[in-house]
C-alpha cells in the first residue's frame, strides 16, 4: 500500500511542480523557481521509491496518465486555460486507461 501512497504523493508533487514552472515564468521569478525543482526533486524521489514494487511500465501510465489530467485542471483553474470538448474526450479516455489498468491488468502490483 506504501508505493500507491509514494506514487500520488510523486504526481502531486509533479504537477505543483509544473504548475510552479508556468509562474516562474522562463525562471525569471525566484519564489516559483524553487517551488518547481523542490517539486520535481520530490516528485522524482518517491517516483523511484515506487519502482521498487510497481513495475516501471505501469507506474509511469498512471503517472502520466493522472498528471496529464490533474494539470490540466490545475491550469483551467489557476492559468483560465480553456478546455473544448475534445481535450475533455481525450482526458476521460486516459482516465478509464489508468483504471483498466489498475482494475484489470495482472501487471499491477496490487
Amino acid at each position: 500500500m506504501k508505493h500507491w501512497i509514494f506514487l500520488s504523493v510523486a504526481i502531486v508533487a509533479e504537477v505543483i511542480a509544473t504548475s510552479a514552472l508556468k509562474a516562474s515564468e522562463g525562471f525569471t521569478k525566484p519564489l516559483p523557481t524553487i517551488v518547481m525543482a523542490v517539486g520535481y526533486g520530490i516528485a522524482f524521489y518517491l517516483l523511484a521509491l515506487t519502482l521498487r514494487t510497481i513495475p516501471v511500465g505501469i507506474a509511469y501510465a498512471i503517472w502520466s496518465g493522472a498528471g496529464i489530467v490533474l494539470i490540466t485542471a490545475a491550469a483551467w483553474f489557476l492559468y483560465g486555460q480553456k478546455l473544448d470538448m475534445p481535450a475533455i474526450i481525450g482526458m476521460g479516455l486516459i482516465v478509464a486507461g489508468v483504471v483498466v489498468l489498475n482494475v484489470f491488468s495482472k501487471a499491477v502490483a496490487h
